[in-house]
């Protein structure tokens, strides 16, 4: 029994701005922008809706590059914003998540089974202007684990497509392929499982370590201890993955509930 924690969703590197968190503990879980028109997602940056206001993802930038794979890179602005879609990922409603990156993802979430944890964390902002940092926002009880390369025959590819249909991953798919040539993970997850309601937990800290020359986000030493990370690295800026000693019984336990969060669940 382990647990993986993944940085998730939209940041300065491809929205431009990072999701606000506000002072009564609620925020913003943004996904990141699509790399392709071509997803049967129905969700777009245009609706999707924020929690604190009327307003849309789409009022959170006005430029995105979402295409640096493929031909030319690609910029989005002015009401293309609108209609472009978002790469839901993970899918917080349906409890499924997929991921090529490598650095560790693949290797650490191929090797989860059922029963294990991924926990999601991404870079939040409040609105006031304090510093940013990396907040966990959610998780998953892990159901079922799928890998699918782009070297499987297609009638392989299609039946692990076919197993995750909420997957943005599939919805993004090819001709049955990977929409990138890199193996994917596909995990469907089951309950307990979804986004926090409020009072995300924060991860980083913002410092000068020995040895560097300018201030870094690092992974906080009480999370490091309180939940055995024993992969990752410390330093956060890339989003990198985690794996956790703790079983996934021991951490929920230990990060409160999803529903009717107060203070007191986001100290560790």
């Amino acid at each position: 029994m382990t647990v993986v924690l993944a940085g998730v969703g939209a940041d300065s590197t491809n929205l431009g701005t990072l999701g606000p968190l506000y002072d009564n503990g609620r925020f913003e879980y943004i996904p990141i922008p699509e790399k392709t028109h071509e997803t049967n997602e129905s969700e777009t940056l245009g609706t999707w809706t924020l929690s604190a206001s009327d307003g849309t993802a789409a009022d959170l930038t006005n430029r995105i590059e979402p295409q640096p794979v493929r031909g030319e890179q690609e910029s989005v602005t002015g009401d293309d914003l609108e209609t472009w879609p978002l790469h839901r990922d993970p899918n917080f409603e349906a409890l499924t998540y997929g991921e090529h990156r490598t650095s560790g993802y693949v290797s650490r979430l191929r090797a989860l089974e059922a029963g294990d944890v991924v926990g999601f964390y991404a870079g939040l902002r409040r609105p006031d202007g304090d510093r940013a940092h990396r907040y966990l926002i959610g998780y998953f009880t892990v159901g079922r684990v799928d890998v699918v390369t782009p070297d499987q025959p297609l009638d392989e590819c299609e039946s692990i497509f076919e197993a995750h249909p909420e997957n943005a991953h599939t919805k993004r798919a090819r001709a049955g392929r990977p929409y990138l040539e890199k193996p994917v993970v596909m995990i469907d997850g089951r309950e307990p499982g979804g986004l926090f309601d409020r009072h995300p937990i924060r991860l980083s800290e913002y410092y000068v370590k020995s040895g560097n020359e300018r201030a870094q986000y690092y992974l906080r030493d009480e999370i490091s201890e309180t939940w055995d990370v024993r992969e990752g690295s410390k330093n956060m800026m890339y989003k990198p993955a985690y794996r956790c000693g703790l079983s996934g019984e021991a951490f929920r336990d230990r990060v409160g509930p999803l529903e009717g969060r107060t203070e007191s669940d986001a100290v560790i």
